[in-house]
């Protein structure tokens, strides 16, 4: 199968999907500890994750950071509405935007507004400065809406295949 090639559910195999659940839960875990859980030999599950790299099933490794103890203590959801949706300035938008380190996420969303941001930065007072510096310096911006987190009940990153 080429690495071009839709990669879907229907490809992977249960074995491919435990294997995915480990990763998920923990992406340091040797070849040799994956290898146990699966109960294979080292090289097929090098081989497996070495697939699932390369059709682009798994996309990158990374470590998750607590925000509260690097400073990072408000989370806040703004959505924003353009005032033109034309190709060329929804472009420039997402381009600007994806240039915002306090955007760590960025959703083109139907309703009634254009995008969700997921925003972190250290207080409220830094977030002031990233919609009235920042934000608002991007061309287009409308209208703004910002929802702030009191409490985070659930956050993950893991695909589960139920």
């Amino acid at each position: 199968m080429s690495s071009i090639e839709k990669f879907s559910l229907a490809n992977l195999d249960e074995t491919d999907k435990k294997l995915l659940g480990l990763l998920q839960n923990n992406a340091k875990m040797t070849t040799k500890q994956l290898a146990h859980h699966l109960n294979l030999s080292t090289t097929p599950v090098f081989e497996r994750i070495k697939r699932l790299e390369r059709t682009g099933v798994i996309e990158k490794y990374v470590a998750i950071i607590n925000k509260e103890k690097v400073g990072k203590e408000l989370v806040a959801f703004c959505n924003v509405s353009l005032k033109q949706h034309s190709h060329d300035v929804i472009r420039e938008f997402e381009s600007e935007i994806a240039k915002l380190n306090e955007v760590i996420e960025c959703h083109h969303i139907a309703g009634m507004f254009d995008y969700t941001l997921k925003v972190i930065t250290q207080n409220m007072d830094t977030y002031h400065n990233f919609i009235y510096n920042k934000l608002a310096s991007v061309d287009n911006v409308g209208n703004v809406q910002s929802s702030f987190v009191m409490r985070e009940i659930k956050s993950g990153t893991e695909i589960h295949f139920d």
